[in-house]
């Protein structure tokens, strides 16, 4: 028989309990950040094939029999079902690899949370813009330790959406004033119906599957809703068992919303501290593509096992490691026009993937995956050559992207599709939902419009 573990209580307590008062500042600022930069790659991966299939699916097969039983989907306005929803919301922030991480537990908690709480929220219409910072804060810190629990207790390395549909479960539960023995059942289910989708097999397969995170958004819906009606579920073990304690014992004292990485390029990010590697060396020596005979790349195992070829699809693209230092050092820029479809076929980047070469560092091995660190190497076309040396990724929480970099990014994410003002209203919405008497309608308003 399980042994509930002490921090099971706390768990619960923390979930039903925690309120904005509770929370320190930095974290809730840095939340209102994360916020704005997952809306951002929403809207940019409108047009991106897996998001419009993945939207069109939810309509088809995840509809709703009743009203109160309806959400509307991101930057589409369309109702699916609550738990429809959030599938369409996540998997299309999940097909620009452009949102943020937690580097330990290898995955994103952000892309399922958001259209996940977003969900709950469409009958709440009465929930304050503190309330809402409150529980996407809370969801990050269950989201990220249950990640954690659950590769430090089983073998297997598996998609986010595995552990997201945990914390999701757990915040519907809090949003419908459920009580704590409800929130043990509905991460019960939650943990056991969560995609364990192994993460490799996309690695070395890159498709639209990427991080299960419209699975998981799905299943934590679905999971509360079970709960709240009645239906129960076996224990969580990341949570709730022995083994797992050590991973919640600092619940509520280090807030780790605050340790999550931003990305700067729309890819996996394994292959960022190579590609910031290129950025400096084209920046430093003033590279074009005729000046480079050779590339060498060189990371942690998991990175090496990254595409090596020219990509035919926007699912490889991201999953790629020597299309993306190409790219970068072809262009000089590395965006969603870049992992589009649109540079596939450009004869210097055809070039320069053809002369790279990728290995294995011992440095990089021993750090992962606390850091991402890469290095790249370039032989000049005159015999120079060009060592990086070992280079950190770019935006991990100890050299963070900051709120203005944020909105640089955001802009240039949403510049193609979303016009100046509503772009300009999102920002203040978002910014201004910790103010006494913001509502969270101050912003959703915003984000069911479709996009241009």
């Amino acid at each position: 028989m399980l042994q509930t573990a002490p921090q099971s209580h706390s768990f619960t307590d923390f979930v039903l309990a925690a309120g904005y008062d509770d929370i320190p500042e930095e974290a809730l600022e840095r939340v209102q950040d994360l916020i704005l930069d997952l809306i951002g790659v929403a809207a940019a991966a409108t047009d991106i094939e897996a998001a419009r299939i993945g939207r069109e699916m939810a309509l088809r097969l995840f509809n709703a029999g009743a009203d109160d039983g309806r959400a509307r989907i991101l930057f589409d306005g369309r109702s699916a079902s609550l738990g429809g929803a959030a599938y369409a919301g996540a998997t299309q922030i999940d097909s620009l690899d452009a949102h943020d991480g937690y580097s330990p537990s290898k995955g994103h908690a952000g892309c399922g949370l958001l259209p996940g709480v977003l969900a709950f929220a469409e009958h709440r219409p009465e929930l304050s813009g503190r309330d809402f910072l409150a529980t996407m804060v809370l969801g990050y810190e269950i989201a990220c330790r249950a990640g954690v629990a659950l590769h430090g207790t089983v073998p297997d390395y598996h998609t986010s959406g595995a552990w997201v549909a945990v914390a999701v479960a757990a915040l519907g539960v809090r949003l419908a004033g459920g009580d704590a023995d409800t929130v043990r059942q509905a991460i019960g289910i939650a943990e056991y119906h969560g995609p364990r989708s192994q993460m490799m097999r996309e690695i070395d397969n890159p498709t639209m599957l990427h991080d299960g995170s419209g699975w998981g958004a799905m299943v934590g819906v679905t999971s509360a809703e079970l709960a709240l009606a009645g239906f129960a579920g076996a224990p969580a073990l990341t949570v709730e068992s022995d083994e797992a304690s050590s991973y919640w014992a600092d619940l509520g004292r280090d807030w780790l919303v605050c340790k999550q990485n931003i990305k700067l390029f729309p890819v996996c990010r394994w292959a960022h501290a190579p590609i910031q590697a290129a950025f400096n060396l084209r920046a430093e020596h003033g590279l074009k593509p005729d000046d480079i005979a050779g590339i060498e790349i060189s990371s942690f195992h998991n990175a090496t096992r990254l595409a090596l070829d020219i990509p035919q699809t926007t699912g490889k693209a991201q999953y790629s490691i020597s299309y993306p230092v190409a790219a970068a050092l072809a262009f000089g820029q590395l965006g969603a026009r870049e992992v589009s479809g649109e540079t596939f076929g450009d004869p210097d980047i055809a070039r320069l993937v053809a002369v790279t070469e990728v290995s294995e560092c011992d440095e990089c091995n021993a750090n992962f995956p606390a850091d991402r660190l890469g290095r790249t190497v370039i032989t000049t076309t005159d015999g120079r050559r060009l060592d990086s040396g070992i280079v950190r990724a770019p935006g991990e929480h100890t050299n963070p992207i900051d709120r203005n970099g944020l909105i640089e990014k955001f802009r240039t994410l949403t510049g193609p599709v979303l016009d100046d003002q509503r772009r300009s209203q999102i920002e203040q919405a978002v910014f201004g939902l910790g103010a006494p008497g913001a509502k969270l309608t101050d912003l959703t308003g915003l984000l069911y419009p479709p996009a241009r």
